[in-house]
């Protein structure tokens, strides 16, 4: 792997956008990290993630030195020294269930593209390879635009790292499709992009773009109308806009048999339904209605790999009226162990933005933010009939990841 005589700095946190696929992984699990040598951020990153019967291998960077990698590794003492290995190269190296490449890419398309064709032979079915370029306009290159491609065939999510120097996009890949049961040993991804405020509080990178506008607005306005007062609209307008896009930590049951609320929120409805487009099986669909004061982050009630994913054409009625099933939706198809769960984000009145962050092919823990809907909308989560015990009924409080909405029979 050839890389620039100047490697792009790696900084923590992008380190932990790396590692972050390795982190959730309950485990046992075994994991492969390229290009590492003893002063990157990387490692410490992978070594946290590690629990007991992981195996993890490193293979090291063009012209570090594999002695001074195993130095590095015994140093962190015992319990590191025995479930980490330095190999010479990658033939020495065994099937890995997710493969880290430690350094930025910042080849040409050719070379990029070969590179991730050997490393997706070292995948186990349904492995992840996590691999970052740089992210700046005119430093990008092309492995930065051949990482892109890629994504559109294998993606399984992608992060931006903006606080790193300079910022680095992290892509995910999965060349083969992975279980659903796989899902059960995950924990909640890791998202750079959401900003800490607090450590239970978290602000959305949509937050910190509506408060930017806004403030920006203001300053535009002081600097081009100097006598005037109305700079304080948006700059007064920045703190309500910033913290509707909040994004609280919650507490997701441990239960397997738990099926928690998509959002946060009051019950709609709670009835049985069937929809051609999910199949013959009958749905307990749980609507629920967020007004423009509930956390409108969006999560997934159950674990489960990502199928399908499309958007409905419709309307913008009022989400709490009936109107409201016909308006634009965005539909999530997850499978899981015990069959076909859809997340429905509708638009309402003022809502006319869906976001959604699980490509087809990824795979979500329980609570998992999959996405959000600007202002106010509704959530539906649709279960099979037959299959689950609903435990909410009609003008209930609920509250996204934390609630228990139905259990698994």
């Amino acid at each position: 792997m050839s890389q620039t005589p100047a490697p792009v700095e790696v900084g923590e946190r992008a380190a932990r956008t790396l590692t972050a696929e390795l982190a959730r992984h309950s485990g046992p699990k075994t994991a492969l990290v390229v290009g590492a040598d003893a002063g990157s951020a990387v490692l410490p990153a992978a070594f946290d993630a590690l629990l007991p019967g992981d195996r993890l291998t490193l293979v090291p960077a063009e012209g570090s030195s594999g002695s001074d990698l195993r130095d590095h590794v015994e140093a962190q003492g015992a319990w590191i020294a025995e479930r980490v290995t330095v190999a010479g190269s990658f033939e020495e190296t065994d099937p890995a269930d997710v493969v880290i490449v430690a350094q930025p890419l910042t080849d040409g398309a050719t070379q990029t593209r070969a590179l991730i064709d050997g490393l997706s032979k070292l995948l186990t079915d349904g492995g992840v390879l996590s691999v970052a370029a740089v992210a700046l306009p005119g430093l990008a290159g092309e492995a930065s635009a051949e990482l892109d491609r890629q994504s559109a065939l294998f993606g399984a999510g992608t992060d931006l790292v903006l606080r790193n120097r300079p910022p680095l996009r992290v892509h995910r890949l999965r060349f083969t499709p992975a279980s659903p049961s796989l899902a059960a040993r995950l924990a909640p991804a890791y998202r750079p992009s959401s900003v800490p405020v607090t450590r239970t509080m978290h602000l959305d990178s949509n937050g910190v773009a509506a408060a930017g506008i806004a403030l920006g607005l203001a300053a535009l306005t002081r600097v081009t109308r100097p006598k005037s007062k109305l700079w304080w609209i948006p700059a007064l307008a920045a703190a309500p806009a910033a913290a509707f896009f909040r994004d609280p930590e919650r507490d997701v049951p441990d239960d397997a048999s738990a099926i928690v609320a998509a959002s946060d929120g009051k019950v709609l409805s709670v009835e049985r339904i069937r929809d051609d487009r999910f199949g013959d099986t009958e749905f307990l669909r749980v609507a629920v209605f967020l007004s423009i004061l509930d956390v409108h982050v969006n999560r997934s009630p159950v674990p489960g790999r990502v199928t399908d994913y499309f958007v409905t054409d419709g309307g913008f009625a009022a989400a709490m009226k009936p109107e409201a099933e016909h308006n634009v939706a965005a539909y999530t198809v997850l499978d899981t162990d015990r069959g076909t769960v859809v997340v429905a984000q509708r638009t309402g009145l003022i809502a006319r933005r869906i976001v959604q962050r699980a490509p087809v092919g990824s795979v979500l823990a329980r609570g998992e933010r999959l996405g959000l809907i600007r202002f106010g909308s509704r959530t539906d989560v649709y279960l099979p009939a037959d299959a689950v015990e609903p435990l909410v009924g009609i003008g209930d409080r609920v509250a996204g990841g934390a609630t228990v909405i139905a259990r698994w029979l």
